[in-house]
Order: structure tokens, then C-alpha cells, then sequence
């Protein structure tokens, strides 16, 4: 049985876990659980390409492809300048990277989103402090 298998218990679990974090999250630790999940889709998804299981590749990678539109979409352009906009552009490269993964099944353009999404993850995580004593 692989370390992808199905588990009733740990889904109830982490769903719990996932409801019960957003409800007391603060915009900052929102965003933080969006790049999580869409960092841990990533992983599943090559599994399931490693695997041949191409319907469960697909899902996760629209998945993944929500997650980043929910987070381009949270951007306020106006404020956030030109950090902004180039964030808005990477988000839409790591789109169609993940489109053209999803198209392929190519195991190198997960890789190459999940280091830039990983990078910005660790960006968002160190001005946490900051964000949340301002």
C-alpha cells in the first residue's frame, strides 16, 4: 500500500484541522495555509504521476491551478506596486507551467513551481513577525 493511500480517519482528521485553522486564521496565516496546500497538491501530484493514476494527477493540478488564481486574486495591485504586479506574472507563469504538467504529466515543471511557490512561502513566512505586530 503506497504512502498515498486513502485513510477515512486522517482525512476526518486533517478536514477537522483544516476548518478549525481558517476560522481563527488571520489574513497572513490564510495565505500561508493557501501556499501549504497548494505546495502539498504538488507532492501528491507527482506521486500520482509516478504511479500512472492520471484522473487523481489531474484533480490535484486544477486544485493547485484554484489555489494560485485565489492567491493572484487576493494581490491589491494599487498598494503592493510593483512587488505586486510581479507576483501576479509569476503566479500566471506557475498557471501555465502546471497546465502544461497537467497536458504532459511532466514531473520538471511541478518541480520548477513548487521551488518558486517554496521560495515565496519562505518570503511570506519570515515577515510574519512583522505583519503581525504592525
Amino acid at each position: 500500500m503506497s504512502g498515498f493511500a486513502y485513510n477515512p480517519r486522517m482525512a476526518a482528521y486533517r478536514n477537522t484541522l483544516v476548518h478549525g485553522g481558517v476560522a481563527s486564521a488571520d489574513p497572513h496565516a490564510l495565505v500561508q495555509m493557501l501556499l501549504d496546500a497548494a505546495l502539498d497538491r504538488m507532492t501528491q501530484a507527482r506521486g500520482c504521476i509516478e504511479r500512472g493514476e492520471l484522473a487523481s494527477k489531474a484533480k490535484l493540478l486544477h486544485s493547485c491551478v484554484i489555489i494560485i488564481a485565489e492567491l493572484r486574486g487576493s494581490l491589491d495591485l494599487v498598494k503592493g506596486g510593483a512587488l505586486a504586479r510581479n507576483l501576479r506574472d509569476l503566479y500566471e507563469y506557475m498557471t501555465r507551467r502546471l497546465l502544461l504538467a497537467n497536458v504532459r504529466s511532466d514531473l520538471g515543471c511541478i518541480t520548477e513551481v513548487q521551488s518558486l511557490l517554496g521560495q515565496i512561502r519562505s518570503a511570506w513566512v519570515a515577515i510574519g513577525p512583522q505583519v503581525r505586530t504592525a
